[in-house]
């Protein structure tokens, strides 16, 4: 059954914490062959900027364990991409994972676009569309229907979801459920289409937004008491 699947999964972290050791990396994704019965499609470093001190080496595992058939694809989920940009591992992700939709920080959007151009992934991929919880009632309240083109019919919960694909740019949006009808809803919203200008004008504002409340914070330093 498991082989008309396409099977990604994330490895750094362990019973005693996070760790890119090469050595364990590599165990720990041949345990997850060995338990499914074959080798995953994707295995992603999970949270790098944990360990940035071992970025780099684990990069070069990985694409290793892919050379092995250890898997067929290999790259990074970052949550906070910001740690990453001075990193530039000679091994390049077939794929980089990171947050997307309407609940990402501007800062950290223009960090992960940054990433994706130093790092030049083969595919782009969004995570969170939800910011962790689709049921918030946040979703209903907030008119996300505003970030699709005109005439399509979309609930709240699926306008987010189909604007994530357009908070950065991205190819595809993991999610969580264990909800059917959840799932069938977000196959539904995956075929709605963004409105990019409005997105774009949103970027703008979030970002304007950003650098004041950074200026803002800049001079609060400033005059703070010795």
């Amino acid at each position: 059954m498991l082989d008309r699947f396409e099977i990604s999964t994330k490895v750094g972290f362990f019973p005693d914490g996070h760790s890119l050791d090469p050595a364990r990396l590599r165990a720990a994704v041949e345990q997850t062959a060995s338990e499914l019965g074959r080798a995953p499609t994707t295995v992603l470093l999970h949270n790098p900027e944990r360990s940035p001190q071992e970025f780099q080496r684990a990069c070069e595992a990985l694409a290793a364990m892919r050379d092995a058939g250890l898997c067929q694809a290999w790259g990074l989920s970052s949550w906070n991409p910001q740690p990453l940009l001075g990193c530039a591992p000679r091994s390049e992700p077939d794929v980089l994972m990171v947050r997307a939709g309407l609940t990402v920080p501007a800062g950290d959007l223009d960090a992960s676009e940054q990433l994706a151009v130093r790092l030049q992934p083969k595919q782009l991929w969004g995570m969170a569309p939800f910011g962790g919880n689709a049921a918030d009632p946040v979703w209903s309240a907030v008119d996300a229907g505003q970030f699709l083109e005109a005439g399509q019919d979309a609930t709240g919960p699926e306008a987010a979801f189909a604007a994530a694909f357009a908070i950065p740019q991205v190819t595809a949006v993991a999610v969580g459920t264990r909800d059917a009808r959840h799932l069938e809803e977000l196959r539904h919203a995956a075929g709605l289409r963004a409105d990019l200008n409005t997105v774009a004008r949103y970027r703008t504002l979030i970002t304007r937004r950003h650098k004041l409340n950074e200026a803002a914070s800049a001079k609060a330093q400033e005059n703070a008491p010795a």
